[in-house]
C-alpha cells in the first residue's frame, strides 16, 4: 500500500501525479518552512527543496518538527534527512542565506516558490526575484494570532520598521493552521491554477478569503 494512500483517495491520480513531479521551493524552515515541507511531503509532493542558514536551537522545539537531539545542526539539512526516513522523500536541503547576490542561482528551475521567511530583507529579495522571474510566489507570514496566505500579485513586504522577527508570541495551532491553509492553496494551484489569497486569526477561529 503506498505512503500516500489516503491522499490519493482523496486528491485523485491524476493530481498526485501532477503534485509529485511540480518543483517546489520553500525559503525557510522555521516554524511556518518546516512544517510546510513536512505536510507537502506526506501529502505527496515529489519535488522540493528548502533554503535555511539557521541552525536548531532549543527555543524552537515547540513549533518547529525538531527533537531535541537536532539542536545545533542545520535545520534544512535536519528537515531533509527526517523527511527521507519518514516516507522516502529526498528533500533538496541548501543551508545557506539566501540574498539578492545569489537568489537567481539557489530556486533554479522551481515552479513555485514558497516565501517562509521571518524577515523583510529575505522576503524582498524572493518578492522581486519571483516577479522579475515571473516565478508562481506565495508567502506565508504569521504574527500574534494572525497569519497571511497571499500570492505576490497582492503581497507587500513588510517594511523594516515591522520586521517579522522570532521573538513575537506564537501558538503552535496557528503554525499549523497556517500550514494547512498554505497546502492546500498549492494543491488548488497545482490542481487548476488557482491563486487565493486567506487570511486566518486564531482568536475566533476564522480562516477568510484575503481582501
Amino acid at each position: 500500500m503506498s505512503i500516500t494512500f489516503h491522499e490519493q483517495l482523496h486528491r485523485g491520480p491524476e493530481l498526485m501525479g501532477r503534485l509529485r513531479v511540480l518543483p517546489i521551493t520553500v525559503c525557510g524552515a522555521g516554524a511556518v518552512g518546516a512544517n510546510l515541507v513536512e505536510t507537502l511531503a506526506r501529502s505527496g509532493a515529489g519535488q522540493l527543496r528548502v533554503i535555511d542558514r539557521d541552525r536548531i536551537e532549543e527555543r524552537n522545539l515547540s513549533t518547529q518538527p525538531y527533537q531535541r537531539g537536532d539542536v545545533g545542526a542545520f535545520k534544512a539539512k535536519i528537515l531533509a534527512h527526517t523527511l527521507y526516513r519518514a516516507v522516502g522523500t529526498e528533500v533538496e536541503a541548501l543551508s545557506t542565506e539566501l540574498t539578492p547576490a545569489n537568489i537567481q542561482k539557489l530556486p533554479a528551475g522551481s515552479a513555485l516558490v514558497v516565501d517562509a521567511f521571518d524577515n523583510s530583507h529575505s522576503r524582498r529579495a524572493v518578492t522581486d526575484y519571483c516577479t522579475a522571474a515571473a516565478i508562481p510566489c506565495l508567502h506565508v507570514g504569521l504574527a500574534a494570532g494572525y497569519a497571511e496566505v497571499i500570492w505576490n500579485e497582492r503581497y507587500r513586504v513588510p517594511s523594516d520598521a515591522h520586521d517579522d522577527i522570532c521573538d513575537y508570541p506564537l501558538a503552535r495551532t496557528l503554525v499549523l493552521l497556517a500550514v494547512a491553509v498554505a497546502t492546500e492553496t498549492i494543491v488548488q494551484f497545482v490542481a487548476c491554477g488557482s491563486r487565493e489569497d486567506r487570511t486566518i486569526t486564531l482568536a475566533d477561529l476564522t480562516v477568510g478569503q484575503f481582501l
